[in-house]
């Protein structure tokens, strides 16, 4: 954490808005983390409690005081979680996260996470990525969502599998379980933006719903039903999700938005079931491994109970 406090000039009142200004001089924090401490009471002008959105003031004195900083957040590893690897070789490796970790740390001094149990393991991580909460890790799943999380132990390699997801030459299959009865193989495409009134929540917006900082990303998710007759949530359907692309909440939003919300996500519309997170699992992951240039294919052990299958592939 950090403390500054400095006096406003003419160039600070030219950029107009206050968190801007306290920004510029405290390189080693974010956006996002500033404005938590806008609103924790954290940043004064002139002696008195400031907004972000407040006009710099020629002459007055900004005190921030204990802004954290993105390095606050860093993981520290935590031998003693439970962590199964699913594959590992001298440049990455695939572990199965169970629903309900989170897979890095949100909050300073969060303990528990996929990313802390990951850094014990294999310690090379700890330099790898660009962002210090999620060492190594190439991609995240939501804390409800259980299944495959990649990671590179080098720069090099996180690079090169980074550029097949930005490609969209990757390819993910999950299994989930939704409300109601499909019959049919389809798919959806559109475009997300996090919504403006329901914090942590996406939504279907067109292609005109970009807004600055908050942009609408192109999303593609096609579904086909798998036979499922040993579960106890009737009224359902087990789904095989195949995502090229990777939109926060992706799965989740669409599916629920032609009315077949994934089971146990509240967010979404699939409350009212008994589970330790939502029925939604990162079942396999397809890429080029950047060391070999060979094809890999992954998949994780076993399947959550709700699937009510051995295995959606046939094995």
């Amino acid at each position: 954490m950090q403390t500054v406090e400095f006096t406003v000039t003419a160039e600070d009142v030219a950029c107009k808005r206050l968190d801007k200004v306290v920004l510029g001089r405290l390189p080693g924090t974010t956006r996002a983390l500033l404005s938590d401490a806008f609103a924790d009471g954290l940043v004064f002008q002139n002696g008195r409690r400031a907004d972000k959105s407040d006009v710099p003031q020629l002459g007055a004195v900004v005190r921030a005081e204990r802004i954290p900083e993105l390095t606050d957040r860093a993981v520290k590893p935590e031998p003693d979680l439970p962590l199964e690897v699913v594959y590992s070789d001298a440049d990455l490796c695939a572990v199965d996260k169970p629903a309900g970790q989170a897979c890095h740390p949100i909050s300073i001094g969060e303990k528990g996470t996929l990313a802390a149990a990951l850094f014990a393991r294999f310690p090379a991580v700890g330099d790898v990525g660009d962002n210090p909460q999620m060492p190594g890790l190439l991609h995240r799943l939501d804390t409800g969502t259980s299944g495959l999380v990649l990671a590179a132990f080098s720069n090099p390699i996180y690079r090169s599998i980074r550029e097949q997801f930005s490609r969209h030459t990757a390819r993910k299959i999950y299994l989930a379980r939704v409300r109601g009865t499909v019959t049919k193989a389809g798919g959806i495409s559109g475009y997300l933006a996090h919504s403006s009134s329901f914090r942590g929540r996406m939504r279907m917006v067109d292609g005109s719903g970009s807004r600055r900082g908050n942009p609408a990303l192109f999303a593609e998710t096609f579904y086909q039903p798998v036979v499922s007759d040993r579960t106890p949530y009737p009224g359902t359907t087990l789904l095989r999700v195949t995502i090229y692309t990777g939109v926060t909440h992706q799965i989740r939003c669409q599916l629920a938005s032609i009315g077949h919300p994934i089971i146990g996500d509240c967010t979404y519309g699939g409350d009212g079931w008994n589970l330790p997170g939502h029925a939604l699992h990162a079942y396999s992951i397809q890429f080029i491994h950047p060391g070999t240039n060979q094809a890999m294919l992954l998949r994780t052990l076993r399947l959550p109970a709700w699937a009510g299958v051995e295995s959606p592939d046939g094995r």
